[in-house]
C-alpha cells in the first residue's frame, strides 16, 4: 500500500481579487541558424513585449502585465520549457513573434496545446526575407486554422537586417488593438454583473439570456429582487456621513441647476443618492463588473405600490469616470435592467481602456429634410451643406445611464463637465415616485462607435449592429425645438452615423436603446468579435466590405470555412 500523504490546507483569503490577464510573448526559431540570427530573434521578443507593456489597460487604468521568454522554441523540449514558464507567470494570452523559419508542429503548436483551447493567439512578424519568419507565420496560421482554432496574423514591418529592428507604428498599433480584444475576452471570463429586478419593462430585446451569456462570454448574471434595495433604503443601510458628502458634492457642482422645490423633493433626491451608495457596495462585495436596475414599472411608476424615486443620478454616476470621491473606473450600468445594453457598454468600456459609456433611447431619427422643414418653420436659415442636413441625425436621449462625461468633450475637467449638467425634477406622470432626472447636451465632435448587442434564438448567437459615429450640433433655437419634441429634461446626444443612412438606421435598430463609446478603434471591436464569436452586423450600403487602415484583416479561418458568418455558425 502506498504511503499516505497528507493533503495541504490552503491559507485563508479574506477578500478575493479577480485575476488580471497576463500576456506572454515568445518566438520559435530554427535550430540550424547562426548565433547572430538567434540573438536578433531574442531581441525581437523583448522589443515586442516592451512595445505592448503599459499600453494595454483595464478600465481602472491598471496596466496589463506582459512577460516574455528568451528561450527560443526550436522543438518540443523548448515548447515545454516556455509553457512552464508561462504557466508559472499566469499567462493566458499568447503573442508569437517569429523572425526565422521553424517547424510549426514542433514549436508553437506543441506550446499551444498546453493551454486551454480558447487561449487567444496572435502571430506578429515582419515581412522578413533573410531567415523568413513571415514564411513560418503563414505556415503556422494555416496549420492552426485548419484544425479549427481562431488565430490572428499581423504581418507587419520591421527591418530585414540589424540586431534590434524596431517595428513600424502600424504594426505596433495592430498588435495593441488585438491585445485589448484578447484582454477584454479573457478578463471578463468568470466575472459577474448584478441586476436588480426582472424583465426590462417587458422588452424582449433586453432579457438576461443567462445560458447564452454564460456560454459565450463566461459571464454570470446575479439577479436580485428590488425588494432588497427597497428594504435597504428603508433601513438606511448606507454610510450616512458619506451620503452627506455626496449631497454636498452635488450641491457644490450643480447648485441651482438641481431643482428642489420642497423638503420632500430634497429627501427624495437624497434617497436617489443613497441608492448609489447601496448599489455600489453590493457590487463591490460581489466583485461585479457592471449592473442594471429595472425601475419601471414596479419601482417608481406603479401606483398600486409605493412609488420610489428615480435612479437617474445613480445610473449616471456609475457610468461616469468620477464621483464625489474623485476619479474612478466607469462601472457600466444599464437603465431598465437592459442586460443586452449592459453587455454592449461593458465590452466597449473594456475595449476602450475605460472610456465612459453612453446609454440612449433610439429616440427620434431626423432625416435631413425633416430638420430643414423644422428650421424653416422656426424662421432659421440652414446651410444645405450642414452635416445634419446631408446625413440627418439621431436624437439619443434616455432618463438614465448617461455618463456625466458626455456633457463635455473627452479630456475635460470635472469642473467643466459638471457646469453643463442640470438635474430637473423627474416627470411626475411617468415617475410618480419623484426624484430628479439628469440632463445635458453633448457637444459636437465626439467620435466613437455606436451600436447595440442583440441575440437570436434561431442561431443561439449574439450579434452586434454597429457603425462608426460622431456627435454633431445644430443652432441653439433649432436644437431646443428638437429636444422639446422628445423629452427636454433628459440628456441629449445628436448622433450621426458614418456609413448608415437614416433610412437604414431607422429600419435596422435591434432595440429601442443604443450605446456609444468614444475613441474606440474599429479593429479592436472586430478582433473582439472574432474571439468571442459575435456576429458583426453592418448592413449599410455605403460601407465597403474592407477598409484598409481601419478594419482588421479577416482571419484566414473565415476564408477556409465559407466566410465569417458561416464559420461563426459552425462554432
Amino acid at each position: 500500500m502506498a504511503n499516505k500523504i497528507k493533503a495541504s490546507c490552503l491559507s485563508e483569503i479574506k477578500k478575493a481579487t479577480p485575476k488580471t490577464p497576463v500576456i506572454g510573448v515568445f518566438a520559435p526559431c530554427d535550430p540550424r541558424i547562426d548565433k547572430a540570427s538567434r540573438t536578433r530573434a531574442q531581441n525581437i521578443i523583448a522589443i515586442i513585449a516592451n512595445t505592448i507593456s503599459g499600453q494595454v489597460v483595464l478600465p481602472d487604468k491598471t496596466a496589463i502585465p506582459v512577460v516574455y521568454s528568451s528561450v527560443l522554441v526550436d522543438s518540443e523540449a523548448q515548447a515545454d520549457v516556455v509553457a512552464q514558464q508561462f504557466r508559472k507567470a499566469g499567462v493566458d494570452i499568447l503573442v508569437c513573434a517569429p523572425d526565422t523559419w521553424a517547424f510549426p508542429q514542433l514549436t508553437t503548436i506543441s506550446l499551444l496545446q498546453q493551454f486551454p483551447k480558447e487561449t487567444p493567439l496572435n502571430i506578429t512578424c515582419g515581412n522578413s526575407g533573410p531567415k523568413p519568419g513571415v514564411v513560418y507565420a503563414h505556415a503556422l496560421a494555416g496549420a492552426i486554422s485548419q484544425y479549427g482554432k481562431m488565430v490572428h496574423l499581423n504581418v507587419g514591418s520591421w527591418p530585414d537586417t540589424g540586431q534590434e529592428p524596431q517595428m513600424s507604428p502600424a504594426t505596433a498599433t495592430a498588435l495593441i488593438d488585438w491585445c485589448y480584444a484578447a484582454v477584454t475576452m479573457t478578463a471578463l471570463k468568470g466575472r459577474r454583473v448584478m441586476i436588480f429586478g426582472h424583465d426590462s419593462m417587458g422588452m424582449e430585446t433586453a432579457l438576461a439570456h443567462i445560458l447564452p451569456t454564460r456560454n459565450t462570454f463566461g459571464l454570470e448574471i446575479t439577479r436580485l429582487d428590488m425588494k432588497l434595495l427597497a428594504d435597504m433604503l428603508g433601513k438606511e443601510a448606507y454610510d450616512k456621513k458619506e451620503l452627506r458628502e455626496l449631497r454636498g458634492w452635488i450641491d457644490k457642482n450643480i447648485g441651482k441647476r438641481l431643482e428642489i422645490k420642497t423638503e420632500a423633493d430634497s429627501k427624495r433626491f437624497d434617497q436617489s443618492l443613497a441608492m448609489y451608495l447601496i448599489n455600489r457596495d453590493l457590487m463591490a462585495n460581489l466583485n461585479a463588473v457592471g449592473g442594471g436596475f429595472m425601475s419601471q414599472l414596479e419601482w417608481g411608476s406603479d401606483p398600486r405600490g409605493i412609488p420610489l424615486p428615480v435612479a437617474d443620478a445613480m445610473e449616471s454616476m456609475f457610468n461616469s469616470t468620477f464621483d464625489h470621491n474623485g476619479p474612478k473606473a466607469p462601472l457600466p450600468y444599464a437603465t431598465e435592467a437592459d442586460v443586452q445594453g449592459l453587455l454592449t457598454m461593458l465590452f466597449m468600456t473594456y475595449l476602450s481602456g475605460g472610456n465612459p459609456p453612453l446609454f440612449m433611447d433610439f429616440r427620434k431619427v431626423w432625416e435631413g429634410w425633416e430638420i430643414e422643414a423644422l428650421a424653416k418653420k422656426l424662421g432659421l436659415k440652414i446651410s444645405p451643406k450642414a452635416d445634419f442636413i446631408q446625413k440627418g441625425l439621431v436624437d439619443g436621449d434616455n432618463s438614465g445611464s448617461a455618463a456625466f462625461d458626455w456633457a463635455c468633450k473627452p479630456g475635460s475637467s470635472v469642473k467643466d463637465i459638471m457646469k453643463g449638467i442640470s438635474m430637473p425634477l423627474a416627470d411626475s406622470g411617468y415617475f410618480p415616485g419623484g426624484g430628479n432626472s439628469v440632463t445635458f447636451m453633448t457637444p459636437e465632435g465626439v467620435e466613437g462607435i455606436a451600436g447595440r448587442m442583440a441575440y437570436s434564438s434561431l442561431n443561439n448567437k449574439f450579434s452586434l449592429i454597429w457603425d462608426e459615429a460622431y456627435t454633431t450640433s445644430v443652432p441653439a433655437k433649432l436644437g431646443k425645438a428638437m429636444c422639446d419634441l422628445t423629452t427636454p429634461t433628459w440628456p441629449h446626444t445628436f448622433v450621426v452615423p458614418k456609413y448608415a443612412s437614416m433610412v437604414e438606421y431607422k429600419q435596422y435598430a435591434p432595440a429601442n436603446h443604443f450605446h456609444m463609446t468614444w475613441d474606440l478603434p474599429v479593429s479592436r471591436l472586430q478582433y473582439w468579435m472574432d474571439l468571442a464569436g459575435i456576429l458583426s452586423v453592418t448592413p449599410w450600403a455605403a460601407r465597403p466590405a474592407f477598409i484598409e487602415e481601419t478594419d482588421r484583416p479577416l482571419p484566414l479561418i473565415y476564408h477556409l470555412n465559407g466566410g465569417e458568418k458561416s464559420f461563426k455558425s459552425l462554432k
